[in-house]
């Protein structure tokens, strides 16, 4: 089944937790505090994987979550750290976080970092110093990082076909290419991009069959814009015009109304290089149409062509190579620039039901890490809150001894040092 849009939601592993733990060996005099910190989690990351052509995988099993980190041990024994996730998807993929484009896959290798691992907390041996030599102290992982994302695939191909219903793209890729689209004689017989891997002479390149464009197709009407963006990666456009017509329309008048449509989706796309094939030249009054088609276009090239009998069709692959030689590479998307709002390190607010409320960047990492089951690690917060300015800030507000303050979802009783 093709599939090319997904959400996904990414997690890195949780650090693991520093160790508390002292030497004590028989015969060993001053054994001291030998904690070892916790192995960093795991990241996960997205890769272009050349194997993949459709995000179907990743649609149906959306959540991926990297390794955690082990526990340090004592006797200094290091947590493992967790292991990488990486998660492969097809070349083409666009990676949008709250709708801004983190990056683009565009070739296979390329690789996307998503979700960090949290690091790994440190034991009771990296907190001795000269003054505290017994430290009763240790921190917990942190926690990794959670993002939502939204996958876009857009196909990497060098030339897409592109025409109405029944133009004969499909039938044209089969006999250029070694793929089988479904074909048959009536309209939107095509309902998914197909690729082909075409050969002349000592070059190759691939082709998609791009269906469902018709009129107020850039508003989404038939197939519209599901597939009008694989169009976007192509380096060339062969524009195929049914000689004998569509929907009762004049061929020319099919030709403005595709390009019209291109146009109207992006402009970009109406820029492209494109070739003109006028197809089914096999079928009775076809080159009497073709020429009043030639008079129409008069400073355009046409190329005659039957993909049924095979008619004009070497020379149209040959206008092709020579157009992909001049053709611009396949545009990468890069990523949106963005103004950050930093964090600041704290706030401190005044709820309705009473409580002082204490949140911010620093806050919830020294929460997250913070073991509050140990007498240590709750007066190294107090501290750090000291030095950070947040009791200040709280006796401004109007805090007073006894009062509750939530820091994060901690509830402490406010006990200033002062």
């Amino acid at each position: 089944m093709f599939v090319d849009r997904a959400k996904v939601r990414c997690v890195g592993g949780k650090g693991g937790d520093g160790c508390l733990s002292f030497r004590r060996e028989k015969y060993v005099e001053m054994g001291g505090p030998d904690g070892a910190n916790g192995g960093g989690g795991g990241s996960v990351w997205l890769e272009a994987d050349a194997q993949k052509a459709t995000l179907h995988d990743v649609a149906y099993r959306p959540v991926y979550k990297a390794e955690s980190g082990s526990s340090g041990g004592s006797g200094n024994k290091t947590g493992a750290t967790g292991e990488d996730l990486v998660v492969k998807l097809p070349p083409g993929t666009l990676v949008y976080k709250d709708e801004r484009l983190l990056g683009d896959l565009k070739n296979p290798g390329d690789r996307l970092l998503v979700a960090k691992g949290g690091k790994g907390g440190r034991g009771n041996a990296s907190f001795k110093t000269s003054i505290n030599t017994a430290p009763y102290i240790s921190e917990k992982g942190g926690i990794g990082e959670k993002v939502e994302l939204r996958l876009e695939l857009k196909l990497l191909a060098d030339v897409g076909l592109v025409g109405f219903p029944n133009a004969g793209k499909s039938t044209l890729l089969s006999r250029i290419t070694k793929a089988h689209p479904k074909i048959a004689d009536y309209p939107f017989t095509t309902l998914t991009p197909n690729l082909g891997v075409c050969a002349v002479d000592d070059r190759s390149f691939v082709v998609a069959d791009i269906p469902g464009l018709i009129e107020g197709a850039h508003e989404g009407k038939g197939l519209g814009d599901e597939f009008l963006r694989h169009v976007e990666r192509t380096r060339v456009l062969v524009h195929l015009v049914d000689v004998s017509g569509f929907d009762e329309r004049a061929p020319y008048e099919t030709f403005k109304l595709l390009n019209k449509e291109l146009k109207s989706y992006s402009a970009t796309l109406a820029k492209k290089p494109q070739i003109v094939a006028g197809t089914k030249m096999d079928v009775t009054d076809a080159p009497d149409a073709f020429k009043s088609l030639q008079k129409k276009l008069k400073k355009t090239k046409i190329y005659p062509i039957s993909a049924v009998t095979g008619e004009g069709v070497d020379a149209l692959l040959r206008a092709v190579v020579k157009a992909l030689d001049e053709a611009p590479e396949a545009p990468l998307f890069l990523p949106e620039k963005v103004d950050y709002v930093i964090d600041p390190d704290f706030t401190v607010e005044k709820t309705t039901e009473g409580p002082f409320r204490i949140s911010g960047r620093k806050i919830r990492k020294m929460v997250d890490r913070t073991n509050f089951d140990q007498d240590e690690s709750v007066a190294r917060v107090q501290r750090i809150l000291n030095k950070m300015g947040v009791e200040k800030e709280l006796a401004r507000r109007g805090a007073k001894e006894g009062d509750v303050v939530i820091l994060e979802n901690i509830e402490f009783i406010f006990h200033p040092e002062t």
